[in-house]
């Protein structure tokens, strides 16, 4: 059986939107307002699955005055990509 938590972690990855949200806050900490325009999503749709992202622990947010600023949380999910991007690239 797969612990809760990976299992979490394994859907809040299973999502387009969000992996791309999950590479680009690998670069470094953004806000709101820069991750949308490069993921080609609304804001609320953005802060939706940023949502879904912290719930499951991969990444974290801080409050700057009006702005809400988003990095990873877990290191883990650097491994995470590559090794699933290894797999499927066959390598």
């Amino acid at each position: 059986m797969v612990k809760n938590n990976t299992l979490e972690v394994l859907k809040a990855l299973s999502d387009g939107t969000r992996l791309e949200i999950v590479r680009l806050l690998l670069e470094g900490e953004r806000c709101v307002c820069q991750i949308f325009p490069h993921v080609k999503r609304t804001q609320s749709t953005v802060s939706t699955q940023l949502a879904t992202l912290e719930k499951a622990g991969l990444i974290k947010s801080r409050r700057e005055g009006k702005k809400i600023f988003y990095k990873i949380n877990d290191n883990r999910v650097k491994k995470i990509l590559k090794a699933a991007e290894s797999k499927l690239e066959g390598n």
